[in-house]
């Protein structure tokens, strides 16, 4: 009987580390609280923090076993399990009397913190410490960690307290500095895939390489996920022992979507073709596909596009295969960041959608279309119509910025009577004029501003209100001068933007000349004179000799005038 037990122990439980040394990824944490133990500088409590399936529990029973071993079974040595004392096997048996593990996911109340507390106060009954091991701590009510807090500051003699939680921004700064706090990472996918191939070894599956290396990355650094995703695999396998698990069919039991194949879809996605990227959807769709799996694996693909483009060519990646670099080299001289930003936020938004959708895969098919009709200018004239690419920027940059001389006092004048006449040419545009006008004529200061405002890039209006200061604007060429606080990216912003609503591009001066005012300014100086001007006016002083307490403190101009 007790071999079948041994049989049908799931694969995660069967090869939990035993001691320090087989905590896979976590060594430094692992090397520095055996040591720690070994020369007695133990802490009150420990806070052990992380993602699902990286070790915590696990560490803490380590730690509860090191605490209370009296062969010294547990500090590094190679594990025996003839030579566990009593203590140690009745703590990996999780029955021992002194060692007490709590669940505050589902204990979060105040009385069952009291109780704890109370039971506190007695010696252990047989080892050397009696240790609660409090799983979730974040979840606790506010009452029950105040009622911690002074037993984990001065706890008795033979207690311990090791606390495990994986969101420990929940968790109140007055615990947290009680606490000794280690963090377990994620684990490398090269190191996960590693164990689970030894795991697979010894339980004598027939699994693929690439199989192994695709349930490493679903586990997305969770050795536990990982070891369960295996026992699935082999659960499968052993269906028909004579055939070996492959990537194909580890795809099929997560619903993982083929990666050449959504390389392949980005493609067509990118270049519009509807019809080819639906037929392709559809298919991917029919073999299993996960909605949620599916657009995760779009938001890789987008950064490894991405990667290709600003880093160039990839360094030696375990689990991105040949074909694969080669179709994201291929693809990747057809993309640009603009649009792959604007396709990483997109999915981000369909990932968020999906929670309140019943049909995902009509989720799926119209978060395509929205990739494909999301930019601006049609897909075709795209390298004519604009130029993304940072040295492209750049190029307009350093091109179109150009110092000027010192403008004398005659053109100053000038130039401030043609910003007044802007700042009074304020014109109304139709909803029709805003969507197309990509070919729009700004006559005016004002009218760029209103045109910024319309197509919500509100920090380039900002800055166009506040932080420029104009001395001429005409069509085709602004010159200005502006404040410290303005944009890094300020002019090349300006200049992509008028050349996106206007069709053409336009040179932008820098003036040197630094008394100039900016928009916001000039308004408000406005406002002022023509509140003083309404105050010295014959109506105003005749209407405050018959309301000698009232007082004029705006003006407002007729719009229909």
């Amino acid at each position: 009987m007790e071999n079948i037990n041994k049989e049908l122990k799931v694969l995660a439980l069967k090869y939990r580390p035993k001691i320090f040394k087989e905590l896979i990824g976590q060594e430094i944490i692992a090397e520095t609280i055996a040591n720690a133990i070994k020369i007695g500088k133990t802490p009150n409590a420990y806070l052990l923090t992380g993602i699902r399936g990286v070790g915590k529990t696990t560490t803490a029973r380590l730690i509860a076993k090191a605490l209370n071993c009296t062969n010294d079974n547990d500090q590094g040595k190679k594990y025996n399990k003839k030579d566990l004392c009593d203590h140690c096997r009745q703590i990996e048996n999780s029955n021992h009397i002194d060692v007490l593990e709590m669940d505050a996911a589902s204990k979060t109340g105040i009385d069952d913190v009291r109780e704890l507390i109370e039971n506190s106060k007695y010696n252990p009954t047989s080892s050397k410490y009696k240790i609660y091991i409090i799983d979730e701590i974040h979840m606790l009510s506010k009452q029950a960690f105040n009622g911690l807090l002074k037993t984990l500051e001065e706890p008795p003699e033979k207690l311990k307290f090791i606390l495990a939680t994986t969101d420990v921004r929940k968790i109140p700064v007055t615990i947290l500095s009680r606490c000794q706090r280690f963090d377990l990472k994620r684990v490398g996918l090269e190191k996960i895939y590693e164990h689970i191939k030894k795991i697979s070894d010894l339980e004598k599956g027939k699994i693929s390489d690439k199989a192994l290396k695709l349930l490493s990355k679903a586990s997305e650094g969770s050795v536990r996920d990982a070891i369960s995703l295996l026992d699935r695999a082999l659960v499968y396998q052993s269906l028909d022992p004579s055939k070996t698990v492959d990537e194909e069919g580890v795809r099929k039991m997560l619903g993982l979507a083929d990666k050449s194949k959504l390389i392949i879809l980005l493609t067509h996605v990118f270049n519009g073709e509807e019809k080819k990227s639906m037929e392709l959807l559809n298919e991917l769709i029919d073999v299993g596909l996960d909605a949620k799996n599916f657009l995760n694996d779009f938001l890789e693909l987008i950064y490894l596009f991405s990667r290709r483009i600003n880093l160039g060519a990839f360094e030696k990646d375990l689990f991105i295969s040949e074909g694969e670099k080669e179709l994201i080299e291929k693809g990747s001289k057809d993309l640009n960041m603009q649009d792959l930003s604007l396709f990483w936020q997109l999915t981000l938004k369909a990932i968020e959608d999906l929670k309140v959708v019943s049909n995902e895969n009509i989720a799926l098919e119209m978060y395509l279309m929205q990739l494909m009709h999301a930019k601006l200018i049609d897909n075709k004239n795209f390298e004519k119509n604009i130029e993304v690419g940072s040295t492209k920027t750049e190029k307009i940059s350093t091109k179109e910025i150009k110092e000027v001389e010192e403008i004398d006092n005659t053109k100053t004048i000038n130039f401030a009577k043609n910003q007044m006449k802007n700042t009074d040419q304020i014109k109304t545009y139709s909803e029709k004029d805003v969507v197309n006008n990509k070919k729009f004529e700004v006559r005016s200061f004002a009218d760029l501003i209103y045109l910024a405002e319309k197509n919500k890039e509100m920090e380039l209006k900002y800055d166009l209100e506040r932080n420029v200061k104009l001395a001429n604007f005409e069509n085709g060429n602004i010159d200005i001068n502006f404040n410290e606080n303005i944009n890094k990216n300020f002019i090349k912003k300006l200049s992509q933007s008028l050349f996106e609503w206007t069709g053409k591009r336009w040179i932008i001066t820098l003036s040197k000349n630094s008394d100039l005012k900016t928009f916001h300014e000039k308004k408000i100086s406005n406002k002022e004179k023509l509140l003083s001007n309404e105050k010295n006016s014959a109506t105003v002083k005749e209407m405050l000799n018959v309301f000698p307490d009232a007082d004029l403190v705006e003006v407002k101009e007729d719009k229909d005038e």
